[in-house]
């Protein structure tokens, strides 16, 4: 009986190639359209503009999750649980990691014997209020340099409050810690550089999407739906915390898709900016995985409620 034939790469380029001959016509003007052309000036300038610090936010974090030994962290943080929170969370000013990395590396803390309080601490910190995002959200926001300050108070609070929390009503068996290093196995440059490919692949990936979805509603969405949400302060707020849930945005890019979203409050938008780097959809399937369903089901919604409230409060007093 003869085998069917299969389709081979070759055959379909070219049928691609013929589709798209086919085709020109149409999707050139479908391009030259006024609400097109403003969707690709947005998408482009979002993608330009935050892919250097993507890059470079993902170089260093891979360095440090590869080359800083996690003992050196359990040496350097106090031994009470309380004042290491603190310590930990500040920690994650001067060390910076994705959401990609800082999971493992929380990991890798509580397997080396750091107090979970303090490691959950850095946790939501590090990818948060780390120097290159900081420094990209001053760029994003050069006419606001308040945001800045904004989001490392509410961050640092939201990030110490929780480790607070987790050490007061946390239970052992909630928390399952990982039994292996990620790149176990590896040598350091391999481990390096694996790290690197999977953290560009994934984050670049959220920030195309990211950048789709701010190009839409700047393009798309009718001015009046916009204006509608943003003129309300109380579903502003919420709207762009589901948001930044769903968009799962790598925190070193964020700042310019929020700086896009100029019908919402600065307020609504340092939401945006407090929640993303701590609870979306990638963290907690990231955590559910790492550390437990049980653990994720717990920290993930009260980071989302301690995140909105938090960053409401800091934006009516500092914005």
């Amino acid at each position: 009986m003869q085998e069917p034939r299969r389709l081979t790469s070759p055959l379909v380029l070219t049928a691609l190639l013929l589709l798209l001959v086919l085709v020109q016509g149409p999707l050139r003007r479908a391009l030259s359209a006024p609400v097109m052309q403003s969707w690709t000036t947005v998408f482009v300038a979002v993608v330009v503009q935050a892919l250097p610090f993507l890059v470079l936010g993902v170089l260093l974090s891979a360095a440090i999750a590869v080359y800083v030994p996690p003992s050196f962290f359990a040496r350097a943080l106090p031994r009470s649980p309380a004042l290491a929170v603190p310590v930990a969370g500040a920690a994650g000013a001067v060390l910076p990691g994705c959401e990609c990395a800082s999971v493992p590396v929380t990991g890798a803390l509580v397997r080396r014997g750091v107090t979970p309080a303090a490691a959950l601490a850095f946790l939501l910190s590090a990818p948060a209020i780390n120097p290159i995002v900081l420094t990209a959200t001053a760029v994003a926001f050069p006419g606001n340099p308040e945001m800045v300050l904004a989001r490392f108070v509410a961050s640092l609070l939201v990030a110490c409050a929780m480790g607070w929390l987790w050490h007061r009503l946390g239970r052992t068996d909630w928390l399952r810690p990982p039994t292996h290093a990620p790149h176990e196995g590896q040598s350091r440059g391999a481990a390096f550089w694996d790290s690197v490919r999977h953290d560009v692949m994934h984050a670049g990936g959220f920030l195309v999407v990211g950048a789709m979805a701010a190009a839409t509603l700047k393009a798309v969405a009718p001015e009046s739906w916009l204006r509608t949400a943003a003129d309300n302060p109380v579903v502003a707020v919420l709207a762009l915390a589901a948001l930044a849930v769903v968009l799962s945005l790598c925190s070193e890019a964020d700042a310019f898709v929020a700086a896009s979203l100029t019908q919402f409050s600065l307020t609504a938008r340092l939401t945006f900016l407090v929640v993303g780097p701590m609870i979306d959809l990638k963290l907690f399937a990231m955590q559910a995985g790492t550390f437990g369903r049980a653990f994720a089901l717990r920290f993930a919604p009260a980071t989302f409620c301690l995140a909105v409230a938090v960053s409401a409060l800091t934006g009516a007093v500092l914005l």
